[in-house]
């Protein structure tokens, strides 16, 4: 049997792990999944005949080569960090590898040893980065092939609890990884292109410019900016575009609330603070205030915020419990951001009943035969339940499909990759309508600038 070795057994692999097994008699498969739980990867395998887990850790080299060495191709759902001892072992046995995450530098450094090899480094293939890559060149080649010059690009994602579980007054829970919430678009500002002109946005702003959107449906979303849109210029073949921005979806409103936080300075993770783990949620929110000889944290919370009793700003607030004096932290030498988090997983986190949601939508415009034309795509996804979420099946089926695709010699281009080639985004497009997985395209109005 062709031997599939998946390294991490978390939450996105659940999805990934089920399409293989489903496919493993048909296509000869043997999953050996390994994690540093063995308990996790016990689970995993569904009591299937054509799984087994074993422990793993990736720091235990000798452990780790005689687990690629033994496979056929190695799928990597580990943090992003820790890919690159196992892309050296398979350049080292020669094992194609997929994964789920950005292209680091030095991943990317192993691309002439890839194609000297002859393998495939699949990177970038899961939901965001992953079917927004897909997607977007898609139509992007699409219109570049009826002759069309391509003006604007605009794209948006976000993971979202789904309309039936949205129970509070943020319209928001966690579906990922909460710390990337907290922490997001520090470490430099928002770059994009907007009509010829690049843009830049600090984070100290980030999240009072933001954009709206439409999806049929579901309602009026917002987007604040990603860090750096720029890189996709190349990435896209978008050179001569003159606008390119990507965008991070929330729910209206929740931008607005969260700038709250930011301009307090309770999501700054760059220093400790003292005796973090008696401090009471209270005591952590007066550390941002002033000293009043009389007013209330409430009082001043207010004041400094510049929001009414009355406002739905400050409603919000008092959701979170963040007044009480009796909720401890808990957490020594805890940083700013990572008491937020602890604070808002307590409210955020999806119930075992809860759905979670994945929406997508690029805008394209265009120039063909002298005229301007728009065309929006829109995918939303909703989760089955807290195992086989949106988010894992939009990350992981991706996956699964390339590895199988690999392992077909349907995908044949060797070295360190991203899915912008035909080759790999169009079978996989196809395929993950059958799961549910549908974007919606729309011929609309072009909507940039025209001086015209």
């Amino acid at each position: 049997m062709r031997k599939i070795l998946i390294i991490g057994a978390g939450r996105s692999s659940s999805s990934l792990i089920q399409y293989l097994l489903k496919k493993s008699d048909e296509e000869n498969l043997q999953l050996i999944i390994g994690d540093l739980s063995l308990e996790s990867a016990q689970n995993k395998t569904l009591n299937h005949p054509n799984a087994s887990a074993i422990s793993f850790d990736v720091l235990d080299e000798s452990r780790r080569k005689e687990a690629i060495q033994k496979a056929d191709i190695v799928i990597s759902m580990l943090p992003a960090h820790l890919h690159i001892e196992v892309a050296r072992d398979c350049i080292a046995y020669k094992k194609n590898m997929v994964t789920a995450s950005y292209i680091s530098d030095a991943m990317h450094g192993l691309d002439v040893l890839a194609k000297e090899n002859n393998l495939i480094f699949m990177n970038e293939i899961g939901l965001d980065p992953g079917i927004d890559h897909m997607s977007a060149m898609k139509v992007i080649n699409e219109i570049k092939a009826k002759g069309g010059k391509m003006l604007l690009f605009e794209s948006f994602c976000g993971g979202l609890v789904a309309p039936e579980s949205d129970t509070n007054l943020w319209n928001y829970k966690f579906t990922w990884a909460p710390r990337n919430v907290v922490l997001a678009g520090q470490g430099g500002a928002a770059k994009f292109i907007q009509e010829g002109t690049y843009k830049y946005i600090p984070h100290c702003n980030l999240f009072r410019r933001t954009e709206f959107l439409e999806v049929e449906g579901y309602g009026k979303f917002e987007a604040y900016s990603n860090r750096d849109s720029l890189k996709y210029l190349d990435v896209y073949g978008l050179n001569d575009v003159l606008t390119l921005y990507r965008g991070t979806i929330r729910r209206v409103g929740f931008s607005k609330a969260w700038n709250m936080f930011v301009q307090l300075g309770m999501t700054d993770d760059s220093y400790i603070m003292e005796d973090s783990s008696t401090m009471s949620y209270r005591q952590f929110v007066n550390s941002f205030l002033p000293y009043h000889p009389t007013d209330s944290v409430e009082i001043k919370m207010r004041l400094i915020l510049k929001i009414d009793q009355d406002d739905s700003m400050w409603d919000k607030l008092l959701e979170l419990d963040l007044f009480n004096p009796n909720k401890e932290v808990g957490l020594k030498n805890a940083t700013p951001a990572q008491i937020l988090e602890k604070i808002l997983t307590e409210s955020w986190t999806l119930q075992p009943e809860d759905k979670d949601m994945i929406v997508m939508y690029h805008k394209f415009g265009y120039e063909l035969n002298g005229k301007k034309e728009q065309i929006d795509s829109k995918m939303v996804c909703i989760g089955e339940d807290q195992k086989y979420t949106a988010m894992a099946k939009t990350v992981g089926l991706p996956v699964a499909m390339a590895t199988l695709l690999i392992l077909n010699g349907k995908i044949k281009t060797p070295g360190v990759q991203l899915p912008i080639k035909e080759e790999v985004y169009l079978p996989i497009l196809k395929e993950l309508e059958e799961y549910g997985v549908v974007f919606k395209e729309v011929n609309v109005p072009y909507l940039g600038y025209n001086p015209d």
